[in-house]
């Protein structure tokens, strides 16, 4: 199966873990999604008092240059550790 693929249900499962993850297992899962779709990030980053959203620029911005590929990779095995 192709990583695309795995990562499409990757995404499915999710969204049904038996277990809330942690805020920065979130932000972690958040960031390589954002990266595996869209890529490195770009735009200015959010005012400073928004902290959701300052949180979520500073992590997605950590992953920049690694390839959509290797990010939805990252997603995957995340997923399923979680699933474990």
């Amino acid at each position: 199966m192709e990583v695309k693929e795995l990562f499409e249900r990757a995404i499915e499962d999710s969204k049904t873990l038996s277990e809330k993850p942690s805020n920065e297992t979130l932000l972690n899962l958040y960031s390589l999604y954002k990266q595996s779709t869209e890529g490195d990030i770009n735009g200015n980053a959010p005012a400073m008092f928004d902290f959701v959203a300052k949180a979520k620029y500073e992590s997605w911005s950590s992953l920049k240059g690694k390839t959509q590929e290797a990010a939805m990779q990252e997603y995957i095995n995340l997923v399923e550790k979680l699933k474990a």
